[in-house]
């Protein structure tokens, strides 16, 4: 399940320009280097403001696209990325849909909000992912309940590249009082060793379907 952006990338994002906040972050930079488990800090609207090796290591696999890179907009990427589903297990129930549920939430505080715009304009150019928002995206959350929505906590199948890791993460957000004046959070996926079963199958690149909870052309 994957979908083509059909804008551009948003805005460059604000860096804080006074000397304290870019010391913050660059010894923020180093406690996520100190951790082997992939995290990233993000701004409102999910682009990556720092990011760590293990992270990169994770999506090391994924093709180029003009919008949807993992190291730019993490939301991007789960919503039109082809490879996302490589990377990202179980993708549609997993990552997309909780991923939609919180962009709903986020517009719903900040509907002004530029970057948070330019995405929602992406998904109404999309009409498969517009009607998966509009429509299918509150028949799940009452099918599932709001729990399911939400992302620290949560355990959500992962394809990691390294045959170390399992199959699976536990997803971890936070925010520190410093880090959150800036408008910033952090994602952890803390990853599991691998058990001794059968390799999980990838979805082969490139290939897409369609959201099971909006009907197919076809239907």
């Amino acid at each position: 399940m994957a979908y083509q952006a059909g804008g551009q990338r948003s805005a460059p994002r604000p860096v804080p320009e006074t000397p304290e906040a870019q010391a913050y972050l660059r010894d923020y930079a180093a406690l996520l280097d100190s951790t082997p488990f992939p995290s990233v800090v993000f701004d409102p609207c999910w682009d990556v403001v720092l990011a760590n090796s293990a992270y990169e290591k994770l999506f090391r696999g994924v093709g180029p696209h003009p919008t949807a890179m993992p190291g730019d907009n993490f939301l991007r990427f789960v919503l039109f990325h082809p490879d996302a589903a490589t990377v990202l297990g179980e993708h549609e129930s997993s990552w997309c849909l909780p991923m939609l549920a919180q962009f709903a939430a986020a517009v719903e505080r900040d509907g002004q909000h530029r970057g948070l715009l330019a995405i929602r304009r992406d998904i109404a150019q999309d009409p498969i992912m517009d009607a998966a928002y509009r429509h299918g995206l509150p028949h799940w959350i009452r099918a599932v309940g709001e729990s399911a929505v939400q992302y620290d906590g949560a355990v959500r199948p992962l394809l990691h590249p390294d045959p170390r890791w399992g199959a699976d993460c536990r997803v971890v957000g936070e925010a520190p009082r410093t880090l959150r004046e800036m408008g910033y959070w952090r994602m952890t996926l803390v990853l599991r060793e691998a058990r001794r079963t059968l390799p999980a199958q990838r979805r082969p690149r490139g290939t897409t379907s369609h959201l099971s909870v909006v009907p197919s052309p076809e239907g």
